[in-house]
This record gives structure tokens, sequence and C-alpha cells, in this order.
């Protein structure tokens, strides 16, 4: 079927429950856009899990913070949109924020917990805007199933809780990173990097790899293995780090010392760009 394409969240909701009725089972991935071949992968997989491929394009406006300018986020509709079709996409959702958002709207889905740390720390507010604009479009569309990166843990980790925590009836699914052939994690954030920039932000994936190798030879102690992503980093003459930590992959706890699989997450400024990344450590 061609992609269909809808703005409205009441013509979307009864579209869906159409779709239910019939027995088909839907598949979404949520986005904000500009689409790259990471956001691709995630629709491959939907249109091989499901019967129905849902995706959504909505710039939220709640997840960004008051130091960060949402006029500038990269944003090509079209471009989205042909990928979409490329994928074997069915509806593309595509709501307005005046209407998503509209005058005197005033409720909020907080997960204390993992909301904390990492990211949560350096972008007050930022997962309470994710957990609510995630729950509105789940209330909308209805998917048996939902499929986000890995790049965004502490995201996926959140939406876990979230869809748990609220008896969602929704199964979702964590995708790994995809990357570009030389290491850097795909990014819509990536477009804004000059060519001199995006080889100095090289230096995160090395400093996973780097920390990966120290634990296969042994390496345990985290202050140690921060260390050394620290002086790959800094290699990087314009690599700012916002924050490099260890971490429980579940429960997102601080980790001193290595006993099992343990998240390695970073976010580091290059140039005027933060970039986040992560790998989980094997032992």
């Amino acid at each position: 079927m061609p992609l269909e394409i809808i703005a409205d969240a009441r013509e979307m909701r009864v579209r869906m429950e159409d779709l239910r009725r019939d027995g088909r089972k839907i598949v979404f991935v949520p986005t904000m856009g500009y689409l790259h071949q990471g956001h691709v992968s995630l629709l491959e997989e939907g249109r091989r899990r499901g019967d129905v491929l849902v995706l959504s394009i909505f710039v939220n406006p709640t997840q960004f913070g008051p130091s960060e300018d949402l006029s500038k986020y990269p944003r090509d509709m079209d471009g989205d949109l042909a990928k979409a079709r490329g994928a074997g996409t069915d509806f593309a959702f595509t709501p307005h924020a005046s209407t998503f958002y509209p005058p005197g709207y005033q409720t909020w889905v907080q997960v204390r917990e993992l909301s904390q740390g990492l990211c949560g720390d350096k972008r007050p507010g930022h997962f309470d805007g994710v957990a609510s604009v995630v729950a509105k479009l789940f209330h909308v569309v209805n998917p048996h199933a939902a499929i986000f990166g890995e790049k965004d843990f502490q995201q996926l980790a959140v939406i876990k809780r979230m869809v748990k925590d609220l008896d969602f009836d929704i199964e979702i699914v964590g995708m790994p990173t995809v990357r570009e052939a030389d290491g850097l994690a795909m990014s819509s954030r990536n477009a804004y990097l000059s060519p001199e920039e995006r080889q100095q932000a090289l230096t995160l994936s090395r400093a996973l790899e780097r920390a990966q190798a120290l634990v296969k030879a042994g390496e345990r102690d985290a202050g140690k293995l921060l260390e050394a992503a620290r002086a790959e980093i800094a290699s990087a003459p314009d690599a700012r780090i916002d924050y490099l930590e260890l971490r429980d992959p579940d429960s997102l706890h601080l980790v001193p010392t290595l006993s099992g699989p343990t998240l390695f997450a970073m976010a580091v400024f290059v140039g005027k760009t933060r970039l986040i990344d992560n790998r989980v450590l094997r032992v």
C-alpha cells in the first residue's frame, strides 16, 4: 500500500483502531525526523515484525531545554518521507506541536529514578518530555510493538520502565547502534559537524573501543577505564567531555568495579555539537 500521511491525532487513532479490529499487527517507530540509516534500520526491522508499519515524525518541543535551540534542529520532511517509502512504511504520523500540545496543556509523565544521572542531569526535564510525548504517541497509534535505537540507551530504559509501570500492552524492541564505516554513531546531530569536527568525533567510538580492549585484557577498575577514555578524547582538540560514566545496564546505577556486562555511556561536545554514544562492555 502507498504511504499514507496523517497529521490529525483523532484520524490517526481511528485508522489504527480499524486495523487492529481487522487483526493486523501494528509496529511503530517514533522519530524526530531527519532520518538516517539508523532510523531506516529500525523501519526495516519493523517491516519484518508486523503487518502495518507506522512512523512518526515530530520534533518534540518539550524535550528541549531552555539553552537548546529547537528552531535549529535539522528537518527534511521530503527526504524523510522518501526514506519511509523506501523502507515500506505504511503510515507517517506528522502531528503539529500546536495541536499535540494545545493551549492549557499541563499533564506530564515522569519516570523518576531512571531519568536521573547521565543525560537526565545534564538536560533537566528532557526525559519528562520524552516520556510524555511517547505516552501520547502510544495512545494515538496503539501499536503492538515499538522499536527504538540503543544509541539513546537511557531513553530506551525510561520508555521500557514507563511501559511496564503504566501497563501499556506494547512490546518494546531495542536495536543496536548503527555506525558509519569509520565507527561514528549515526545521529541527526552529525549534520552540525564541520569536516574537521567530523574527524575529531571519531574519538568517541575509539574511547569505547579502548575501554573494551582494556576489559578484555583483564582491567575491572572503573576509574582506570574512565582515565583511559578521557586520554583518548583529550587527543581531539575541539572535544569537551560532558560526562563519561560506567553504569549497570538495567538499573543505570554507577558501577565502581566491573563484574558483568556494564554500560559505558558518554556525552561529548565536539565544537558546539553535543554527541552521545555508548557500548555495553563485556567482561
